[in-house]
C-alpha cells in the first residue's frame, strides 16, 4: 500500500508542475516575454523545484514539451528547449544541497543549448554569443531572481507540500 500510495504522490507532483509550468508559459506567452532573442519564461522560475522533490524533473521536462508543442514552437525548440530543461532540473537536483548553486544548471542548459535554435531553427539575425548573452539574462532573471523567491516561500512550507 505506501508503494502505491507513493508512487501515486510522485505522480500526481509531477502532473501539478508540469501543468503550472503550462500555464506559466501561456501568461508569459500572452505577455510577449516567452519567446525571441531577449525571453522571460515566469515558468522557468518553477527550474527550483527539482531541490525540494524530485518529481519535479518529470514534471519540469513534460511541462516543458507541453507548453513548447501548444505555443506552436518549432521540432529544434520542441527537442532541445526540452532537452535543455531536462538537463538542467536534473542539475539542479544533483546541486540541490547549494542552496545558491542550485539555479545554475538551468541556465547554463538554456544560455548554450536555446542560442543554436534561435540562430538556426528560428533563423534570427545575430550572432550565437549575442543570444547566449541574452538568453543567459532572461534565464538569471527568471531562475535567479524568481526562482529564488519562491524557493524561500517554499522553504517555510517544505514540510507541508513536499
Amino acid at each position: 500500500m505506501k508503494k502505491s500510495y507513493t508512487r501515486t504522490l510522485f505522480t500526481c507532483r509531477a502532473a501539478l508542475i508540469a501543468a503550472i509550468y503550462v500555464v506559466l508559459t501561456f501568461i508569459a506567452s500572452a505577455l510577449g516575454i516567452s519567446s525571441g532573442v531577449i525571453q522571460i519564461r515566469l515558468s522557468e522560475m518553477l527550474c527550483i523545484l527539482p531541490v525540494f522533490t524530485t518529481s519535479a524533473i518529470p514534471g519540469l521536462t513534460i511541462g516543458c514539451l507541453c507548453a513548447n508543442l501548444m505555443t506552436g514552437a518549432i521540432w529544434q525548440d520542441i527537442v532541445f528547449g526540452t532537452l535543455a530543461t531536462l538537463l538542467g532540473a536534473l542539475g539542479t537536483y544533483a546541486l540541490r544541497c547549494f542552496k545558491w548553486l542550485a539555479p545554475i544548471p538551468p541556465i547554463l542548459a538554456n544560455s548554450l543549448i536555446i542560442p543554436f535554435v534561435l540562430a538556426y531553427g528560428y533563423e534570427f539575425e545575430g550572432a550565437i554569443p549575442v543570444f547566449m548573452l541574452t538568453v543567459g539574462i532572461g534565464e538569471i532573471l527568471s531562475i535567479y531572481l524568481l526562482g529564488m523567491i519562491l524557493y524561500h516561500a517554499l522553504v517555510k512550507k517544505k514540510d507541508v507540500l513536499f
